[in-house]
């Protein structure tokens, strides 16, 4: 199968807390969080090297970012690549709330 006809999908799971991009049925990337109250703490990015290229990180954090405007949380980008992504997609801005050393304690005893 060619990789321009391959089914993406974006999936919130919510027992395991994070978002996962699917390809074909194949998890093929996750984005971590935990919920703090009313926002939604990003803590860990990744895309299986196998898939790696292919866009599918980005595609993955606009469907969860969107997920989460949708739920009226809002966003707390501790993992690098959101945040990064968020600098370069500011129609998230009025969403997001700044990581602070209070929600990075917490997040530490969450992942303890």
């Amino acid at each position: 199968m060619s990789e321009s006809s391959s089914t993406t999908v974006v999936e919130r799971v919510d027992a395991e807390r994070r978002y996962e991009i699917l390809v074909d049925g194949e998890r093929a990337g996750l984005t971590a969080y935990r919920d703090l109250g009313a926002q939604r703490v990003f803590f860990h990015t990744e895309v299986d090297e196998a898939f790696a290229g292919r866009g599918l990180a980005p595609q993955l954090v606009q469907q969860a970012l969107a997920d989460v405007r949708a739920s009226g949380m809002r966003i707390v980008p501790v993992c690098p690549y959101v945040a990064k992504f968020l600098k370069r997609h500011d129609e998230f801005a009025d969403i997001t709330d700044p990581v602070t050393p209070e929600v990075l304690r917490w997040l530490k005893a969450q992942l303890d």
